[in-house]
């Protein structure tokens, strides 16, 4: 196995945070000049915010993750995981054109929602075409199952193809997915190195970099959206390093919320909830504050708000994502301290 070297980490780090936060300034200004915007909901007056910005953290993820490969050929003199690496990027570059085509053609033109979710899994076939993964894999509840060649052909794609969508579900409020994919990103950097596993910290550290400097101009208030081209992106990317891991029971478990999330929905949708203009949004208020827009909690945004409303009185949207990442990290900090003593 390959000794790590912490300064082409380093590296890879600084230019994924430097490329992604040199992109974002004009990809807004470019996005307000062509129309590329969208309403930011949960404001109580109208802002238009530039979407699909995600494309910059892609890229940035993308040039970090190239960088690390050059310092290691040229200056470390070694391959570092190369097939690994060009088939990670070739995932993150793939999910996040299909995110980028479901942003301009997708929802906004009622494309159905089954074709969506289908079209994620040739994100899946630069991972197919490697073999990548272990077939012996260890899951929540289920335990160790081999599930030979059905793991790469199989469970790969939809792994990738549920991540991407699963990871799309928490959403809707600023800096919640780009929030919330940092923190994934960060948990799976401490689990690989806590197992000594230098691919998929280096891989997630890049992604965690791109991620941290897309927040600076998504936090609240937010220039920028992600869209799909970042949820998708990250989801699928999420899913590709625990397979190149091989920690599916941390990385699924790790993923427990985005569970919660749909089996919410799925709660809402049999009791007919999610009728036309029920999103995940909340209702604003003039005074700023949210009110949630069903008598249930069939939502986790929504559940977050009422959760606000009886604990202080009253939510916000900054209020929203600094809970529902606080129940992230909480979660993070519980599978990692598993992990530190061998139970994970």
């Amino acid at each position: 196995m390959l000794e790590i070297s912490w300064s082409a980490v380093i590296t890879g780090v600084a230019v994924s945070f430097g490329v992604t936060l040199l992109l974002l300034p004009p990809w807004i200004r470019a996005a307000h000049r062509i129309g590329l915007k969208g309403k930011d909901m949960n404001k109580p007056f109208e802002v238009e915010v530039a979407e699909a910005g995600g494309i910059a953290a892609v890229l940035g993820a993308v040039m970090g993750l190239y960088m690390v490969e050059l310092y290691y050929r040229y200056i470390v003199g070694v391959d570092y995981y190369s097939t690994e690496v060009f088939a990670l990027t070739s995932v993150l570059l793939l999910s996040a054109v299909i995110g980028f085509l479901d942003d301009v053609l997708g929802w906004k033109r009622g494309l159905p929602r089954w074709i969506r979710i289908a079209a994620m899994a040739p994100a899946s076939v630069p991972l197919v075409v490697i073999k990548a993964g272990v077939p012996r894999i260890s899951l929540p509840i289920v335990g160790v199952v081999n599930l030979g060649i059905l793991y790469p052909l199989v469970a790969v794609p939809i792994g990738i193809v549920g991540a991407a969508n699963g990871f799309n579900m928490i959403g809707g409020y600023n800096g919640l997915e780009a929030g919330m994919g940092f923190l994934l990103m960060a948990a799976a950097a401490l689990y690989s190195a806590i197992k000594g596993l230098y691919l998929p910290l280096t891989a997630s550290l890049t992604m965690a970099a791109a991620l941290a400097a897309f927040l600076v101009f998504n936090w609240y208030p937010a220039k920028v959206f992600p869209g799909n081209t970042l949820t998708y992106a990250v989801g699928a990317y999420y899913a590709a390093v625990v397979v190149l891991g091989n920690f599916e029971k941390f990385g699924v478990s790790l993923f427990a919320l985005y569970f919660l999330k749909a089996i919410m929905y799925f709660i809402g949708e049999l009791r007919g909830v999610w009728k036309p203009g029920i999103e995940d949004f909340g209702i604003p208020q003039p005074d700023g504050t949210l009110k949630a827009p069903t008598n249930g909690a069939y939502s986790l945004q929504h559940l977050a708000i009422r959760i606000l409303e009886r604990l202080r009185g009253r939510a916000t949207e900054k209020g929203v994502v600094a809970l529902i990442l606080s129940m992230q990290a909480l979660l993070s900090a519980a599978l990692l301290a598993l992990a530190w003593k061998g139970l994970l």
